[in-house]
Formats: structure tokens, sequence, C-alpha cells
């Protein structure tokens, strides 16, 4: 099985972090999640302490999801950063790779988080 991880959730709708957290949660139990509402609460929390994983939505008050990936990926380089988002056009894929970030279409569904965790999961064994 996996190792414990962390995770933060940054998403401003609390209904998509409640459900991405329990599908983590229930697939992962030994991990820890947390959540931040916006960019500027994501970065206060990744100043703090370090992350396994940062899940960011695109559409957020302030920063989108690319530009606070782009500057959580300079900060946390051995973290792994997906956009989790319902803008799925292929500038914005190709702008996530670009970044070094994982790309992840909403909705969330609980195979959909358990495959991206499981999959990144075994590719650092």
């Amino acid at each position: 099985m996996s190792h414990p991880r962390s995770v933060l959730l940054v998403d401003d709708s609390k209904f998509a972090r409640l459900l991405v957290k329990a599908f983590i949660e229930s697939s992962f139990p030994d991990w820890t999640v947390d959540e931040a509402v916006d960019a500027i609460d994501a970065q206060t929390r990744a100043d703090a302490r370090s992350f396994d994983y940062f899940i960011i939505d695109f559409n957020m008050p302030g920063k989108n999801g690319l530009e606070l990936g782009a500057d959580i990926r300079q900060q946390h380089p051995q973290s792994t950063v997906a956009l989790l988002t319902a803008n799925i056009q292929q500038d914005i894929q190709n702008k996530t790779e670009a970044l070094g970030m994982d790309f992840i279409a909403k909705p969330p569904t609980q195979e959909k988080i358990t495959a991206y965790f499981s999959a990144k999961e075994s590719s650092h064994d």
C-alpha cells in the first residue's frame, strides 16, 4: 500500500474540497489532507510546510491555478502539482503540461482521484 502522504487541496468551492478530500481519505486513509480556499491561503500554507501533492483549481479569486501552480512548482520542486479544473481547453492543458503540472478534468470522481494518486504512487516505487 502507499506511504502516508500529505495533500493540499486548493479550491474556492467548499463542496469541491470536501468531495475530493472524501475521495482521497476513503482510498488513502493514512494520508493527511489540508484545504486552502484561494491562492493566498495556499501560499501561506506552502510557506509553512511542504506537501507531497498540491491539487489546485483553475478558477479562483486572485491568482488562477496556473499562476499558483507555477509558484508552487518553483517553491516545492519535489512536490507533485496538479490542476483540477472543468476548463478542459487544449490551451489550458498545454500550459499545465509546460509548467510541469498534471491535469485532472472535473468533475472529480472516486475512480478518477484514486486512479490518479495510485498511478503517482506506483511511479514513486
